[in-house]
């Protein structure tokens, strides 16, 4: 049953050849006997879990199921849930049980679906590898077969890398610049980014809010069309929220392809994208034009400029959001403080990681007298150029394709002394945060035995179209359903 997809676990629920409580089992103890080498989960819930199956089994034979009841699925430690540890990978909030849930929480448990537990992210989702939480790193389970230990990617590294080794058939992430689409491409798996403000963030604990989103993650791209269903729409706690109509996102994904316009972005296929992972990017479009899909080169002419864009007004964000933990009102705190000076420094001294520590300096540097003009002004009129370029691109193509990544997933260890590095591992998806397109990461073949993960971009709110053309690719391709060895 591991191996198989929501959509296929939930025929099963509904056929009564398995129960919810047997399917939760058989998760929980392959989590138990799995995960030691992946570090892919924070907190386990198992009472929990398996009381919610039970629960699941009756409204099945009340007839009251929707697609989802009984299903097990994982929350990315970012969201909060009621009455269970919510730590976003810190030490700060290690120790910290929320007394409410996130609305995407929420949101899956009206739907029925059995938690798991918590995945594993960089510490407050800031990070490339998920190298930084303080609960240790996560290990890719690609490449394990080599010796080496292979990074999944960043930050929701523990929710990619628990669908690839098969512990979960689907969790939710997040992305700032990146976080469900890299760790995504580097695992083997399909992950959704939505558009900025489809799904609600209320509950979701802030890294930088004019960039983050909750989005999906599943091995295929119907299944993240199912988990959309349940994420999508209007929140009122929440101002970002957009008040739109919710589509059924699994109702467009047979339509055919035929004359589906792709734009390549020239930016995106430069020097810094390697000979072999352009190979199978150009691979995967040729499977578009096999399906009916016309291919056009168009350009985002201040694609360069996002990575500098991105690390003023990101960091900036952080700076302000991150000061709610002084040690006062909840998380950490420091023993013994002298007074109440020493209490604020010695706490977010002790409580947060390097590179939170490193991005809270840069964002209030960067906001400071004297040089908030000269670089977050700035970044946020770049932002504002970024986004026209999206714009005027939609007007010529209905999606864009591009790498995810510059490379396959790397080492361990190789580029934590080397921000700057770390950084550029997000140069081909950090545009689309600035913007507040959709975008989604879908496996297109391997290097080195490393999955590569193909790009589709979107116009505002036009989920169902990536998810369209991600289905029929799958349709056609058989890179997500392959298994690590």
């Amino acid at each position: 049953m591991h191996n198989k997809s929501v959509a296929e676990l939930s025929r099963e629920l509904e056929s009564g050849k398995i129960s919810s409580v047997e399917l939760t089992r058989e998760f929980l103890d392959r989590i138990k006997a799995e995960d030691k080498q992946y570090n892919s989960f924070i907190t386990v819930t198992e009472d929990q879990a398996l009381a919610d199956a039970k629960t699941a089994d009756e409204q099945r034979a009340a007839g009251k199921a929707s697609v989802w009841t009984g299903v097990p699925f994982a929350h990315k430690d970012i969201f909060c849930t009621n009455g269970v540890a919510t730590t976003a990978g810190s030490k700060m909030l290690a120790n910290f049980v929320p007394p409410y849930d996130a609305t995407v929480t929420a949101n899956f448990r009206a739907a029925g679906a059995v938690c798991l537990g918590k995945t594993n992210m960089d510490e407050f989702a800031m990070g490339s590898s998920n190298e930084s939480s303080f609960f240790g790193p996560v290990t890719n389970p690609w490449g394990l077969s080599s010796g080496d230990k292979r990074v999944p990617g960043g930050s929701s590294g523990g929710s990619a890398a628990a669908i690839a080794a098969r512990l979960v058939p689907a969790a939710t992430a997040t992305d700032t610049g990146g976080s469900i689409r890299q760790p995504a491409a580097l695992c083997g798996i399909t992950g959704l980014k939505p558009t900025y403000g489809r799904v609600s963030r209320y509950g979701m604990i802030a890294f930088a809010s004019s960039l983050d989103q909750g989005g999906t993650m599943a091995r295929t791209a119907e299944d993240n069309a199912l988990m959309l269903n349940v994420m999508a729409g209007f929140d009122r706690k929440d101002s970002t929220s957009v008040d739109r109509a919710v589509p059924d996102y699994t109702a467009s994904l047979n339509e055919p392809l035929k004359g589906l316009r792709v734009g390549l972005p020239k930016e995106y296929f430069s020097d810094q994208l390697s000979p072999a992972m352009e190979q199978q990017v150009r691979n995967a479009v040729k499977e578009y034009e096999k399906l009916g899909a016309t291919v056009k080169e168009v350009s985002l002419p201040h694609a360069k400029l996002a990575i500098a864009a991105y690390y003023v007004i990101a960091p900036a964000e952080a700076s302000a959001n991150l000061s709610r933990f002084d040690g006062v009102r909840y998380g950490y705190r420091c023993e013994n403080p002298q007074d109440l000076n020493d209490l604020y420094t010695r706490t977010r001294a002790e409580g947060f990681g390097d590179e939170v520590k490193r991005r809270i300096l840069v964002g209030t540097y960067a906001l400071s007298a004297g040089y908030f003009d000269a670089y977050y002004l700035k970044a946020q009129k770049v932002r504002r150029l970024i986004q026209q370029d999206f714009i005027n691109a939609f007007k010529e193509v209905d999606v864009l394709m591009s790498p995810v990544s510059p490379s396959p997933a790397f080492v361990q260890g190789a580029n934590t002394n080397d921000p700057v590095a770390m950084y550029l591992e997000d140069i081909f998806t950090i545009a689309v945060n600035l913007a507040g397109v959709p975008a989604m990461s879908v496996p297109a073949g391997f290097v080195d035995g490393l999955p590569v993960g193909l790009q589709i971009i979107g116009n505002y709110f036009e989920e169902a179209r990536l998810l369209n053309a991600a289905h029929q690719f799958q349709q056609v391709t058989d890179w997500h359903q392959k298994l690590p060895q």
